[in-house]
């Protein structure tokens, strides 16, 4: 995986060994071929990964771990793939223009963008996000919060309730969070209600953005928010898998990572 001009640096080969593990078991020695380079230096790269929450240290070598299927709460949610979150979120701020009318969802990632809105002027603001909505309730923008029904474990306004509000609005460019990601299926989430709320926004919103970290990609969840065709940014981390970078591509899907 060296190209003999330079040795490889440590998150450069993190994100090797992260795509290398992909779904499965891999050896310290498969791993130490593949990238070229010692298997005390792969050690220690796992060492970090597993820290990050991105691996498992096994018996000999080492396992990627999957985003958990079920949902934690939201506190802790928030607490897994940080730095993966912070680049994403500043990744997403440079979509958004002074005047835009924004849609942003519950997802931790999101919540995250949401914090940075202060650089931009005179946003409109639609969103389902209590957690959004404390972000931004001390901010110069106009905030349009969605009634529904609520659900405590992500803080957020979903189900059939919401769509009165939504179904009146255009949204230049939609903000979503996802807990599940596939390339068969798209985005997905463990809740109904939830996953119904998505699909309207995506219904109405000129751009949807996704923000996924890679941890996430190729594990979906339960409910089916909507398909690859709905969404026209995906914004993730360098973690991402070389094989659904290479299918969204096919799909028109830009990707930014």
């Amino acid at each position: 995986m060296t190209d003999g001009k330079r040795k490889l640096l440590s998150p450069e080969r993190e994100r090797l060994i992260l795509q290398a593990l992909g779904d499965g078991v891999r050896t310290i020695t498969e791993l130490s071929e593949k990238l070229g380079v010692s298997e005390a230096t792969v050690r220690r790269d796992l060492q970090s990964l597993e820290e990050q929450g991105k691996a498992k240290r096994v018996h000999g070598g080492a396992v990627r771990n999957k985003f958990p299927r079920t949902e934690p709460i939201f506190d802790e949610k928030a607490t897994f793939h940080a730095r993966e979150k912070d680049v994403i979120a500043k990744a997403a701020l440079t979509f958004i223009e002074d005047n835009d009318t924004i849609y942003l969802d519950g997802g931790s990632t999101v919540l995250n963008l949401a914090k940075r809105l202060d650089s931009k002027k005179n946003l409109t603001i639609v969103t389902n996000s209590m957690m959004a909505a404390a972000a931004l309730m001390e901010s110069d923008h106009k905030l349009i919060l969605i009634g529904g029904e609520f659900r405590a474990i992500s803080r957020t306004f979903v189900g059939p309730l919401t769509g009165k509000i939504i179904s009146s609005l255009t949204i230049n460019k939609a903000f979503l969070g996802t807990i599940g990601f596939s390339i068969q299926d798209g985005i997905s989430t463990t809740d109904a209600n939830e996953a119904y709320t998505k699909g309207l926004i995506m219904d109405r919103a000129e751009k949807v953005f996704v923000l996924v970290d890679s941890s996430k990609i190729g594990s979906p969840s339960f409910a089916t928010s909507g398909t690859l065709s709905d969404i026209d940014i995906l914004i993730t981390d360098p973690g991402i898998p070389e094989r659904a970078l290479k299918e969204l591509r096919k799909k028109n899907i830009q990707v930014i990572y």
